[in-house]
């Protein structure tokens, strides 16, 4: 795996990363607010064709749109983000799917959970987005379209917007083939 923005601390051990992101660093593309972002923490491998990504993430989020999960990219103009975002001081499962424009799902979480786990399948040009409080029993959050493009890079993602960042940890990050 590699990096596309390095956080200034982090560490992987076994099956198990732990970063600290940057401060005001983002992914995102004008919709709404009217600018571009692109300077968010992505560790990544490139995949090809259909998969099944997932991951438990827990983070001390702090400051509004303080953020982690999974991201899909192809560049800067065509991916996925999706994870905890933390809004008015309430955890929101969210995704963001972009094509030149950045859109936002979210779902608040009654309780702010230690861990939710993340799920994303690709099939084709379909991207699924679930979330889990077990590990086991998935809710769907948001089908949509990404991309034809075959080979697409898959990792975890972090940022920290409108912070000075947090520490988060992934664990037991993995990439099937369906």
């Amino acid at each position: 795996m590699e990096w596309y923005n390095e956080p200034p601390v982090w560490n992987l051990q076994g099956d198990t990363i732990t970063i600290t992101s940057g401060q005001k660093t983002d992914f995102w593309r004008e919709t709404h607010y009217g600018f571009i972002r692109d300077n968010g923490h992505f560790f990544y491998q490139a995949i090809k064709g259909d998969f099944v990504a997932e991951v438990k993430v827990s983070g001390e989020y702090q400051e509004l749109y303080d953020q982690a999960g999974i991201m899909v990219r192809l560049d800067e103009a065509n991916w996925l983000k999706c994870g905890i975002e933390f809004v008015n001081a309430v955890q929101q499962v969210s995704a963001v799917i972009t094509r030149d424009y950045s859109d936002w799902s979210v779902v608040p979480l009654p309780q702010n959970p230690i861990s939710i786990w993340m799920r994303v399948t690709r099939r084709g040009t379909a991207i699924e987005v679930q979330y889990s409080f077990d590990g086991e029993q998935y809710t769907m959050l948001r089908l949509g379209y990404l991309t034809p493009v075959e080979t697409v890079s898959v990792g975890v993602m972090c940022a920290s917007p409108e912070g000075n960042g947090f520490p988060m940890t992934f664990e037991g990050f993995k990439i099937g083939s369906l």
